[in-house]
């Protein structure tokens, strides 16, 4: 059996501060597949109570993947990746970078901080329908992920 089996649709943290990116992402999301379960958090903090279930987030389900943004409000994306990466309860679910930036420095400080895959944002719609096609035949068709939290300690 290869990929993941889910009874469900996966679930995915989309941690990204403009509308207009987050907008795109979950409308592609929406044409895809398999994704039907998508939380937006505007800010890194956020996506770490969400993760943590703090803060009135008790009941939140735990995404399959996490896709981050850099350049965010308050605690950025690299801060946000170490925060994640050093968490053992949380360590274990895959943070795809979805950036405008293509510097050298964001990528190769987004590996050294564990992110799972680095992709550059795209510029027009048909080319965010194509990222989120790939990232949903990827994450969830060809690799194995753990079917539950229980499995990520």
């Amino acid at each position: 059996m290869t990929g993941m089996e889910i009874e469900r649709s996966a679930r995915v943290l989309l941690v990204e501060d403009n509308r207009g990116d987050a907008m795109l992402t979950c409308r592609a999301f929406k044409r895809a597949q398999r994704v039907r379960h998508i939380v937006v958090a505007e800010t890194g903090e956020k996506g770490l109570s969400i993760l943590r279930r703090e803060d009135g987030f008790d009941d939140a389900d735990r995404p399959d993947i996490i896709l981050l943004d850099l350049n965010l409000p308050g605690i950025g994306g690299h801060d946000f990746l170490s925060e994640v990466k050093s968490d053992p309860a949380l360590r274990c679910i895959p943070i795809i970078v979805l950036s405008s930036s293509s510097a050298r420095a964001d990528v190769v400080g987004s590996y050294n901080r564990h992110a799972n895959g680095y992709i550059t944002k795209p510029v027009t719609i048909d080319a965010y329908d194509g990222i989120v096609a790939k990232i949903e035949d990827y994450w969830f068709q060809l690799m194995q992920l753990p079917a539950d939290e229980a499995e990520y300690h």
